[in-house]
């Protein structure tokens, strides 16, 4: 059994209590209550609110300390000002906080009730993890303290992505992604404006998570740069660790400003710390996806040989192109390979790399082109089936999956197309072998695999201190 350790019990508690609860079906506290039921929550839940004495067949208690047992975890859906009120007073059996409410840092007049909020945490011995925040969705255990209804917004299924994010919003939006996308999700921690628990909390936690393969990063800012690149090169020695970072210009710095009263920082500095912790960073919302797709049915590489097959010229080159700019090398055939390969593909192919099998191309090419491309080598392959070939069948999905299986090494499809295309990708995914619709999501996802997020990575030559 995993047994996590430090702000595990945020994770796995034993006990609930959901502070300003309601009765009321569409109030945020009435919607965490809700969410909290349906993913099978097994602890304790204690309602608080003196204005009801049971809410939804439950006791309802008028505070905190009548509950008379330890709660490990109380959410509280309060205005600013009453949180504070509340943790003034006797909390002696609370163990850690999530607090849902806004009105802290993010907003002028809410920069002292933070400051005050702090001293209180720490005087008290009280961990915590917001304000301005969603908390924790954990598929492992069964905690789910989003305010958003299940009907609005998909939960994923039991996977082994985690994700830290300082952003609600993208707690939301990433989480009905990866449902939609049938990806899988360990934990989720939407930490807000981060009074307490931090980015290297959480990755000291998820670094020895037995049930976390790999982590996405939403960054907005980082407060302590040492621990964080401490908590994260730990971290990512031991598996894939993705950074997509935000407020990178004086605009977004503003936003994030803003919206979680964030200081963003010189984006160079967070360029360099990304590379020393061994951070794969990536570009853009559709870097991200593309990076938790091929993470989920790949390891990483060791090296960045990418062997490029395809059926049409054209997409052929723009993909050696790409990989090109992301560092990836498009190392070409030996002369043994190109001469093995020339008395069993089509006569009109192009024996190199990329392989060229031409619109002639059959089922059989194309288990032919990859075997010879991993016999001799090559990391990872991105293939290219374009269905306007005339002899290719269904069956194409299956000889390209027995030569990944026999040398286990990845294989990425790319497969542009219309509305029959899109239907043939499922053969793929069934068989774990993630599809993308452009030859740029493509080339992005294979540069993840060699731990190559951005172009930038092959720009930068050396990193300095994190400062």
């Amino acid at each position: 059994m995993n047994t996590l350790k430090g702000i595990g019990f945020f994770f796995d508690p034993e006990s609930i209590a959901i502070i300003g609860a309601s009765p009321t079906s569409g109030k945020a506290s009435h919607v965490i209550l809700e969410n909290l039921k349906r993913i099978g929550y097994k602890g304790s839940i204690y309602p608080v609110n003196p204005k009801y004495e049971h809410i939804d067949g439950m006791k309802c208690y008028a505070s905190i300390a009548d509950i008379g047992e330890q709660v490990d975890v109380a959410i509280f859906v309060l205005p600013a000002s009453k949180v504070l009120d509340i943790l003034k007073g006797p909390v002696e059996n609370i163990r850690g906080v999530i607090i849902i409410s806004s009105g802290f840092r993010e907003v002028e007049k809410g920069k002292l009730l933070e400051e005050e909020l702090k001293m209180i945490a720490e005087e008290k011995g009280i961990r915590i993890i917001g304000p301005n925040c969603l908390g924790i969705y954990d598929a492992i255990y069964g905690v789910d303290t989003f305010l958003v209804p299940t009907e609005h917004v998909k939960r994923p299924k039991k996977g082994g992505l985690s994700i830290l994010t300082q952003s609600g919003s993208f707690a939301v939006l990433i989480m009905d992604e990866m449902a939609t996308e049938g990806i899988g999700v360990a934990r989720i921690v939407s930490y807000g404006n981060k009074v307490d628990v931090d980015e290297a909390d959480c990755l000291d936690l998820l670094a020895d998570d037995e049930d976390t393969r790999y982590v996405l990063l939403y960054i907005e800012s980082v407060e302590n740069g040492r621990e964080f690149v401490d908590a994260a090169s730990r971290c990512a020695a031991k598996k894939p660790v993705i950074a997509i970072k935000v407020g990178r210009g004086e605009a977004g710095m503003h936003a994030a400003r803003s919206h979680t009263g964030a200081m963003g920082g010189k984006y160079e500095i967070y360029r360099a710390a990304f590379r020393k912790a061994g951070i794969i960073e990536v570009d853009g919302y559709e870097g991200l996806k593309d990076a938790c797709r091929v993470l989920d049915a790949y390891d990483i590489v060791d090296g960045n040989k990418v062997l490029i097959i395809t059926d049409g010229g054209g997409i052929g080159v723009s993909m050696a192109d790409a990989c090109e700019d992301f560092g990836l090398d498009v190392k070409r055939l030996s002369s043994s390979s190109k001469n093995n390969l020339s008395t069993r593909l089509p006569a009109f192919s192009a024996m190199d790399n990329p392989i060229d099998l031409t619109a002639s191309a059959k089922d059989d090419d194309y288990f032919t082109a990859l075997e010879e491309g991993f016999m001799n080598g090559y990391d990872l392959a991105i293939v290219t089936v374009l269905w306007g070939a005339p002899a290719l069948t269904a069956g194409v999905v299956g000889r390209i999956y027995e030569v990944q299986t026999r040398y286990n090494k990845p294989v990425i499809i790319c497969s542009p197309g219309g509305e029959f295309t899109r239907n043939m990708y499922r053969l793929f995914e069934e068989k774990g072998m993630p599809v993308f619709s452009t030859p740029e999501a493509a080339v992005r996802a294979a540069a993840v695999l060699t731990g190559r997020g951005t172009v930038r990575d092959n720009i930068l030559k050396g990193a300095g201190p994190w400062i």
